[in-house]
């Protein structure tokens, strides 16, 4: 008793219907589809299918009904259909419990006229479970695709408002650095010279973990200069306190002078 397995093309993840290799056992030959989407009778009616002796078809989807314990598993409406095949339709009925699969399955078997006994359930299962496995192959190649996506859009998001706070940061600092200059020039009694402005960084063309390294150096000197501004405002109100506590000679001049000129002439 001889088994021979066939390869069947792989199905695209948009097909909707994922088909398992080709069994050959004697004179019957077997082949399952299933679809996560697509009912049993439109398996059935498959083009492929038309010709079978069987196709046993068994559905496990989601019931509109809903329980009225909020907590409790999902309801299920289940069915299956022999098609002619004995049994069969609950044995593949049982490959969508066991894999906890949501859909429905067909298992297509063209009888060639000799019985080959209970081997043929193993077959169905194996037919079922490999169109099944397929799916949630193609599934999550799917879902992975769409997280990587999600990942890709999120990241371009995050590193265009870096780069917009990277250029705000740029302006702060030359600002901040203005400020600087002027304070220097107010302590020492001089014009302030206007600092230069640097040349616009291409953050655009700069991969994340680059624009992370100059983030922080923007921190770093930012901080920086704010530091040096305070010790510059701090030597403004030393010396500001300073003259306020000088005396005013010129008060002092004129008020001797004044008692110079009241004090009486001694006679001659």
């Amino acid at each position: 008793m001889a088994t021979k397995r066939e390869r069947s093309p792989s199905p695209t993840a948009t097909s909707g219907i994922f088909r398992s290799s080709t069994i050959k056992e004697q004179t019957s030959v077997f082949v399952a589809a299933f679809s996560p989407s697509l009912s049993a009778k439109a398996l059935q009616a498959l083009p492929e299918f038309r010709t079978a002796s069987h196709k046993i078809a068994a559905w496990r989807k989601r019931s509109r009904q809903r329980s009225l314990m909020p907590n409790s598993n999902v309801l299920y409406d289940l069915g299956h259909d022999d098609d002619g095949e004995k049994w069969a339709g609950g044995r593949v009925s049982n490959v969508l419990k066991d894999t906890q699969t949501e859909g429905a399955v067909v298992v297509a078997r063209w009888y060639g006229g000799q019985n080959i006994g209970p081997i043929r359930f193993t077959h169905m299962e194996n037919c079922a479970k490999e169109a099944i496995w397929k799916w949630k192959v193609a599934d999550t190649e799917a879902r992975q695709e769409q997280v990587t996506k999600k990942q890709k859009v999120d990241e371009e998001m995050k590193q265009k408002e870096l780069v917009k706070n990277l250029q705000e940061r740029d302006y702060n600092i030359f600002a901040l650095r203005k400020l600087l200059s002027e304070k220097k020039a107010k302590l020492q009694g001089e014009e302030p010279a206007p600092p230069t402005p640097s040349k616009p960084q291409a953050y655009e063309t700069m991969s994340m973990e680059a624009l992370m390294r100059v983030d922080k150096a923007r921190d770093a000197t930012i901080a920086f200069i704010l530091k040096h501004i305070d010790k510059v405002d701090e030597e403004l109100k030393l010396v500001e306190a300073l003259e306020d506590g000088k005396p005013d000679l010129s008060e002092g001049v004129v008020e001797q002078a004044t008692e110079k000129d009241t004090t009486p002439a001694t006679p001659e």
